[in-house]
């Protein structure tokens, strides 16, 4: 989700859901050791609880940065070894992590020795189009010893030549089986399957299976599934409100955001496109909240010619 979810986005994400725990996109252990750090790291209090995502091979980075993490608030460190694109390969971390789950491990043993929150691991069932489930059980079976108890498994290979890092996540058959026999096979570690989720009702048949589901795409194209969620999986009130007041919310945080950093509008509300989805004139909402001619604008300004839009 490298771009998408920001921490404008999860802010707007957390007004839809107040129990699910999101993630940030990955951050190198290099942007952080050499960049700037609160650019990388400032998230909004309302996101807890919010995990960071870390992408890097080396030991001794990964536990630097974690504990920039930790002490930064975060409630979890998780480590990307899922992702396929040639950028991440060149780093040598990311998919091709899974080749060396010894190195995985020692990763992981340095995160977890280096900070409180919990450690855990992102990744495929396979990398290329080997499909031995033998491959993935002993990646889990590895670095579990080093002390990761939460496996967010992708239910896809990544298949690392020939393939964009879109087609890797359309193109690799699913295979949500070779999740639900982790579960089997390690009933003590907390399973969590990713990939293709859609509906609500998957997610119940696969909560069946195994202990948790991540959802992305799908919550970011139609984020206004995410508000039955707490009702749903959590038992809990949903503080359920209707889209105009949540579009309220994330305008008067755009205002403080411009007042505060200087953020232009746009940069916020690119992530609350798709919070019309399928209602009538929500094209027209659209294109009224992508049309940067109206940058300039205060932002409850340009709500107002979205609504008349749509009236």
């Amino acid at each position: 989700m490298l771009d998408w979810t920001d921490r404008h986005c999860r802010y707007f994400h957390r007004l839809l859901t107040r129990h699910a725990l999101l993630y940030t996109e990955m951050v190198t252990t290099g942007a952080l050791i050499h960049g700037d750090v609160t650019r990388h790291l400032r998230y909004n209090d309302e996101e807890h609880p919010v995990a960071l995502q870390l992408g890097g091979s080396e030991p001794a980075d990964l536990a630097h940065c974690a504990r920039l993490g930790e002490q930064w608030g975060y409630d979890e460190i998780n480590l990307n070894c899922g992702c396929p694109s040639e950028r991440v390969q060149r780093g040598a971390f990311g998919a091709c992590l899974m080749a060396e789950p010894a190195l995985v491990a020692d990763c992981v043993k340095a995160m977890v020795d280096a900070v409180q929150v919990p450690v855990t691991v992102k990744h495929r069932i396979g990398i290329d189009r080997a499909e031995d489930y033998g491959f993935v059980r002993d990646f889990v079976g590895a670095v579990s010893e080093a002390g990761c108890r939460v496996f967010i498994v992708h239910a896809r290979n990544a298949w690392l030549k020939g393939l964009s890092p879109k087609e890797n996540r359309d193109i690799p058959p699913l295979r949500y089986e070779s999740a639900y026999r982790l579960k089997a096979d390690f009933p003590a570690l907390t399973i969590v399957v990713n990939g293709g989720i859609t509906t609500s009702e998957q997610v119940t048949a696969h909560l069946a299976r195994v202990d948790g589901v991540m959802v992305g795409r799908e919550a970011y194209h139609i984020p206004w599934w995410l508000s039955a969620w707490d009702g749903t999986f959590y038992g809990a009130e949903s503080g359920l409100q209707t889209r105009e007041q949540v579009e309220a919310q994330m305008v008067a945080y755009m205002e403080r955001e411009a007042a505060a950093h200087g953020t232009p509008w746009p940069n916020v509300a690119r992530h609350m496109l798709g919070l019309r989805h399928g209602l009538p004139g929500a094209r027209r909402w659209r294109q009224v909240w992508s049309d940067h001619r109206l940058r300039e604008q205060p932002a409850h300004e340009v709500m107002a010619l979205a609504h008349a839009k749509v009236s």
